[in-house]
């Protein structure tokens, strides 16, 4: 798949799929784009980073897990706000629960909640599942044998077994595979502008729905990266307590999404047969994240897409 990158402009532009619509993140800011029964509903607002506050956020190392929270942050923002969008069943009544924050918090106070509890709930869930549990299994490997390198094999096959059974699983999901067909026209709008063609539905459908710089592919490269930080510092520091192990692995989380970002971004401004080689696994995984989408999800990333597009020619260029 690699070999289908573009070998010339490389742009910033990211995006996510959302329920029936499409984020587009510009250097100069975002625009969400949903297909409502009565149209397209598009909500646009300038990009406000804590990293342009705070200039130490955005050194290296430290600005991983600042961008990774202020994209988390924005894309449950943009989820709810697609969501409104969204036929829904009926609920029926609300809880005595939901009538007292109703009436105790403003939509506001309401919207912020809802989002911070989200985050915390995704964050607390993927590290739960994809980090912590792998590593208590693994433990009881230690009845068996007390080697340090059999029980990191184990951990990490775990990590990665995991990691695509459930990727898989939730790809079958009628709704999500709809999300992920948005994914693909995402990743193809985006490749369609890279090489310089007139962003038309004709243009977009022919490019390919795997994108080298896919910001779900990050996931993946996390779990690589923790089991080769893991490995090592366990290797220096053994630490046989596996309630131990969590917690140091919790401490070095900061420390691998960091790593994880400052490659991702090597990876995705160099175009050479080591990078190409090093992109495959997140190209791979994109086998069960990105569909193929129809027409009329391509015209919404279309729409998304020209809506970030900077004045200013080569603003948005990869490594500026």
């Amino acid at each position: 798949m690699a070999s289908n990158q573009s070998k010339g402009f490389r742009t910033t532009i990211g995006g996510q799929a959302l329920i029936e619509g499409i984020l587009m993140r510009g250097p100069e800011k975002q625009c969400i784009v949903v297909r409502g029964p009565e149209g397209l509903v598009i909500k646009e607002e300038a990009l406000k980073l804590i990293r342009d506050r705070y200039p130490i956020l955005g050194l290296p190392l430290v600005r991983g897990s600042v961008t990774f929270l202020d994209s988390m942050v924005k894309g449950v923002k943009a989820l709810m706000f697609s969501a409104d969008y969204y036929p829904e069943e009926d609920v029926g009544e609300p809880s005595k629960f939901e009538k007292w924050l109703d009436e105790k918090l403003s939509n506001e106070a309401m919207e912020k909640l809802v989002i911070g509890f989200s985050v915390v709930v995704a964050v607390c869930f993927s590290i739960g599942l994809f980090m912590l549990l792998p590593t208590f299994l693994a433990s009881f490997v230690t009845k068996v044998t007390d080697s340090v390198l059999v029980r990191n094999l184990v951990d990490a096959v775990l990590r990665i077994a995991i990691f695509m059974t459930y990727l898989i699983a939730v790809s079958r999901m009628k709704d999500i595979r709809r999300t992920f067909s948005y994914h693909g026209a995402e990743h193809k709008t985006i490749f369609c502008y890279e090489k310089g063609l007139e962003l038309t539905v004709e243009n977009v459908r022919v490019q390919p729905k795997h994108h080298p710089r896919c910001g779900t592919s990050f996931l993946l490269v996390v779990i690589i990266v923790a089991i080769l930080v893991n490995t090592v510092i366990f290797a220096l520091f053994p630490v046989e307590n596996v309630f131990l192990r969590m917690l140091v692995q919790l401490c070095l989380l900061p420390l691998v999404v960091g790593i994880t970002y400052e490659f991702n971004r090597y990876v995705g401004g160099h175009d050479n047969p080591v990078t190409n080689f090093l992109a495959k696994p997140g190209l791979w995984m994109q086998n069960f994240t990105t569909f193929e989408p129809d027409d009329s999800m391509i015209e919404v990333a279309i729409e998304a897409m020209k809506r970030v597009i900077p004045e200013e020619a080569g603003k948005d260029a990869w490594g500026r």
